[in-house]
């Protein structure tokens, strides 16, 4: 699913045809594995793992980024990363990068610790270039936080942003020693990121017109009362929005209207709330007649047109490029193939295969601002190219209809690929500088 609306993580869907089943589990994936999936959407939810940075994880290759989401927390426990050394560092305008007194290579734990007046983001960072190994946000006054990082030979220094303050960056040191450090990643500016942004809405505006053309084509057939011909037409015009992922959190409550589910909706599939392609196809494959579904495939051609009109003014926010490229496959695994938005024509394959598309499109877009920072993007390519191959080996079957091997095989390929996506939205995060 890519563009079910800004709250997408919440909506849900019937998978079975029946309306006294509408909110039961769906037939497709009972006894079947769950995919995996990475929890949370936040700010920075994973912080360049891999290709950068960890949430404060320690595993194999040994990397690590913490980082403070409020400023008032109580401080992580110390002793979570006993056994390895510690060093207490002051974060704070007046004594930024103080108390690293004994440097040296190897994994290490800096407990960050503001001593200011006022809440401060910190980083520590490569010297000269700037690049961000670990960081807190928002750590708060009399706060400690653990980061680990692994330190390779080198220079490094902390910086430290206060709330309200001008950056101030600590004494540069130097270690020596031998090993790899953490990966670590020079920083984005918004400038970076506007390019990709209007490259990516020019794409959304190319794509719109064939949109509005496959719905107009799908709503004569509902006029015509030509119900078989509508199924045969549902399924392009759905698989036309479900490309434009990236964009849905620019598309505001049309997303929700277009392409939204009964989740939340008090009257479930009566609700007059429920519109768009799943009312549509709720209809078209469960019996309902054309006198029924002429409205709801009117209303779906009227905010498809109003969507390709209005978005000639949109501004899309350049923060969510990077995060949608993540969270495309996300939802794809998380109501896709679980079926959740399945209301009768058994397409999630197909769906899947229109969001690997989306996200394809966003990492192209992207590849300038990542290609240098992230090192794992040979990688993902990869992945991204399994993950197709894997569709189209299954074909446009229903959920049901796979094996157990078949099952498992596609989780673990989209499981390796939204794991190892996760790290875009942290690399194009825009980090205060100055």
């Amino acid at each position: 699913m890519t563009a079910e609306s800004e709250e997408a993580e919440q909506h849900e869907a019937p998978g079975t045809a029946a309306v006294a089943a509408a909110e039961a589990e769906p037939q497709e994936v009972r006894d079947l594995p769950d995919p995996p999936l990475r929890p949370g959407r936040r700010r920075r939810p994973w912080l360049l793992a891999g290709a950068a940075v960890a949430l404060v994880a320690l595993g194999a290759g040994g990397l690590a980024l913490a980082q403070t989401r409020h400023s008032g927390a109580a401080a992580a426990p110390v002793d979570d990363y006993t056994g390895l050394p510690h060093t207490t560092v002051h974060i704070s305008a007046d004594d930024c990068g103080a108390g690293w007194t004994s440097p040296h290579t190897g994994l290490q734990v800096f407990d960050f610790s503001n001593d200011g007046a006022l809440p401060v983001d910190a980083y520590i960072e490569t010297r000269p270039a700037g690049a961000v190994l670990g960081e807190v946000e928002s750590l708060g006054v009399a706060t400690t936080r653990p980061v680990v990082v692994r330190l390779a030979a080198g220079s490094y220094a902390f910086q430290c942003l206060p709330e309200d303050g001008d950056a101030v960056l600590g004494p540069t040191v130097r270690v020596v020693g031998s090993g790899g450090g953490s990966p670590a990643v020079v920083p984005v500016t918004q400038q970076d990121l506007i390019p990709p942004t209007i490259a990516y809405q020019k794409w959304v505006a190319a794509q719109l017109p064939t949109l509005v053309a496959d719905v107009g084509t799908l709503q004569a057939a509902v006029d015509r009362g030509d119900l078989g011909g509508a199924r045969a037409a549902w399924l392009p015009a759905h698989l036309d929005y479900e490309r434009l992922g990236a964009a849905y959190g620019t598309f505001g409550d049309l997303d929700g209207s277009i392409n939204g589910t009964t989740q939340g909706l008090v009257d479930g599939l009566t609700d007059p709330g429920f519109t768009g392609f799943h009312r549509l196809e709720y209809g078209l494959w469960n019996g309902q007649s054309a006198a029924v579904l002429k409205p709801v495939a009117a209303r779906l051609a009227a905010d498809v047109a109003s969507l390709q009109s209005q978005w000639r003014t949109a501004q899309m926010d350049p923060l969510m490029l990077g995060l949608r490229a993540h969270e495309i496959v996300e939802n794809a695994i998380q109501f896709e193939l679980t079926g959740r938005t399945d209301y009768g024509s058994h397409s999630n394959l197909a769906t899947v295969r229109a969001n690997l598309q989306g996200t394809a499109e966003a990492l192209s877009l992207l590849r300038p601002v990542l290609v240098g920072r992230m090192p794992s993007l040979p990688q993902i390519d990869a992945e991204m190219t399994a993950a197709g191959t894997e569709l189209a080996s299954l074909g446009e079957v229903p959920l049901a209809s796979l094996t157990i091997t078949q099952r498992e095989q596609l989780n673990a390929v989209f499981g390796e690929l939204v794991e190892d996506l996760a790290p875009v939205a942290a690399v194009c995060d825009v980090r205060r500088t100055s």
